[in-house]
């Protein structure tokens, strides 16, 4: 069954509260723009949740929660590159007939946790997929900016970095080292497994891209 959805959605985009102008968006889930396909329109929270965007209740009881389900939606993601909707869903999921747009309070992939490989490796796992979605650990490019949110890299496609969920980041933060004792100040070392790395901050220059974007 299809909904008529009309709204103003806050126009945020990646890293969304970089903006904070408006615009009145109508769609309607399911909508069928030209023959054969379908069109969806989802968003992701600064958890890493997925949800739909019309949905009135965004929590865990709301969200999407079937891994197979969450490990094809997400190995798909691309920069939305359609023409249609981009300011307003920057991201989008191509699967089979279905395109689905996406939008999110920072970044569409959200690393929830930290978890070993069976060759003993530490990967970031993303999307609420335990192991069927993950990245190789790199202690030494996480990164902090002046928001005070963490990053790590993440797939080109998809922009190339990745947020840290809140309650990893408290922990992940307890391992940094800061050379001043300024609140702005960045951090400088990460100690992970009594090996202390140097961080590159090679995030920096790809963030301020994303944040430039109009």
């Amino acid at each position: 069954m299809q909904r008529t959805v009309t709204g103003v959605l806050t126009v945020r985009g990646a890293l969304g509260a970089r903006s904070k102008s408006c615009r009145a968006l109508h769609y309607i889930q399911g909508q069928s723009p030209e023959p054969n396909v379908r069109e969806y329109f989802y968003y992701i929270d600064h958890q890493g949740m997925l949800f739909l965007d019309d949905a009135k209740m965004k929590n865990f009881t709301s969200c999407f929660k079937e891994k197979k389900f969450l490990e094809f939606f997400f190995k798909r993601i691309r920069i939305n590159r359609t023409g249609k909707y981009e300011h307003e869903f920057p991201y989008l999921s191509l699967c089979g007939r279905e395109r689905n747009y996406i939008r999110c309070d920072d970044l569409p992939i959200v690393f929830t946790h930290i978890i070993k490989s069976g060759d003993n490796k530490h990967l970031l796992s993303y999307g609420y997929a335990g192991e069927l979605l993950t990245v190789p650990f790199a202690p030494q490019d996480l990164c902090m900016p002046e928001s005070g949110r963490i990053y790590h890299p993440a797939m080109d496609y998809v922009g190339g970095v990745g947020l840290i969920r809140s309650a990893l980041a408290i922990e992940i933060s307890k391992c940094f080292h800061f050379e001043s004792n300024d609140n702005e100040a960045m951090p400088t070392h990460f100690t992970w497994e009594a090996n202390t790395y140097e961080l590159t901050n090679k995030l920096l220059p790809v963030l301020k891209k994303i944040r430039s974007k109009p």
